[in-house]
């Protein structure tokens, strides 16, 4: 599985960039021109072609902004953040000019129906003796916090797809780990089983029973072409699960001729449900290693699989210990067994294991059966 880190996008594109901006400015458009109708301002209409004017400006200086922080945007959170506060102050005070320039500036008599009326409210201003620099600076405050808002969106927008992106990256390489993993049960075949096969097969030939030496290669052939063609990733039916393990204990039944015994019992309709491939290959490893080595008698090992109310039980068991303090170990193997168990069916799946009542030990797999493969 091929991982790949992410690229080093936009966090906002143009597109989103650009709706949010104009979201912005016609709302607060929208709400200025009601508040407008509201107090019964004169001249309506001219007022609302000033702000229109006004409102197209601040979307302008809006898109700067946006691309300043744009330009950041890849930079740690509080970077992105004291731009934001820093960048949205010239752009503040330049909106916060034109709206002095439409209103003010450019023929401001004129948003007024009585034209003298408009001229004494001029006295007035200049009486008071506000200046333009008092005016803009006012309008700039309001203004600085309308973009801090929209720069706050950006923000958090920007953030989440960061967050989105960590966590698709973090599942990409969780997956490749476990991929990495699970295909390495191909390779986890326990490395003294081909050494003592060998030994066996050498024995074998020495002695002189070339029919048992011949049944074992071919065995062995059979069983490691089948075992590391097959991906682990996939799937195969139960049938085929169960027939590469007869043929490993196949391989066994060489090395213990007069110790190990083996049973199978499939139920015949679960024959063609499918299960992970070699997912009970480290539960027969265990049952040979720990059940079959360790014995002076004669063990069986036991393959059995049932059906019940639509769920599949699966049992790996010997009767080979007698000792109630030995363990069957809790190594790699059934770790990964239960990994995989958990990575294809979730909390739907189970394995348990330990020593039964009357001796030996027993491992069970419980999964759910799909409907569409029983026969």
């Amino acid at each position: 599985m091929n991982v790949s880190i992410p690229n080093k996008r936009p966090l906002m594109g143009h597109q989103m960039a650009f709706l949010t901006i104009v979201g912005f400015w016609v709302f607060h458009a929208l709400i200025v021109s009601l508040r407008a109708a509201v107090l019964e301002f004169p001249e309506q209409g001219e007022l609302a072609t000033r702000r229109i004017a006004v409102t197209l400006v601040g979307m302008a200086l809006t898109w700067l902004l946006y691309l300043t922080l744009r330009y950041f945007d890849r930079r740690p959170l509080g970077v992105r953040v004291a731009t934001a506060f820093i960048a949205a102050a010239p752009c503040a005070f330049a909106i916060a000019w034109a709206n002095y320039y439409v209103f003010n500036v450019y023929d401001p008599v004129s948003v007024f129906s009585d034209q003298e009326l408009g001229r004494k409210f001029m006295d007035i201003q200049a009486e008071l003796g506000l200046n333009a620099w008092q005016e803009v600076a006012e309008i700039a405050v309001s203004r600085y916090f309308f973009l801090i808002a929209w720069a706050s969106l950006y923000l958090a927008l920007g953030y989440a797809r960061e967050v989105r992106e960590a966590e698709r990256t973090a599942s990409r390489f969780a997956q490749a780990a476990q991929d990495a993993e699970l295909r390495s049960l191909r390779y986890q075949v326990n490395p003294h089983f081909l050494f003592n096969t060998l030994n066996s097969l050498s024995s074998l030939v020495i002695k002189g029973d070339k029919d048992k030496a011949e049944e074992m290669i071919q065995n062995l052939s059979t069983f490691y072409r089948t075992s590391l063609s097959s991906d682990p990733l996939e799937e195969v039916t139960l049938a085929e699960e169960v027939e590469l393990q007869q043929q490993y204990l196949g391989i066994e039944a060489v090395r213990f001729p007069e110790r190990l015994r083996t049973r199978i019992e499939i139920a015949p309709e679960l024959a063609n449900e499918r299960v992970p491939a070699l997912i009970l290959q480290p539960l027969v490893e265990n049952a040979i290693k720990y059940g079959v080595s360790r014995s002076t008698r004669p063990v069986t090992v036991s393959i059995s699989a049932t059906a019940s109310d639509g769920w599949m039980t699966i049992i790996v068991d010997d009767d080979g210990e007698d000792s109630p303090t030995k363990e069957h170990g809790n190594g790699i193997g059934l770790a990964n067994v239960r990994d995989r168990l958990e990575a294809r069916y979730g909390d739907s799946a189970s394995l348990t294991k330990g020593r039964k009542p009357d001796g030996g030990y027993r491992a069970t797999i419980v999964i759910p059966i799909s409907p569409k493969d029983l026969a």
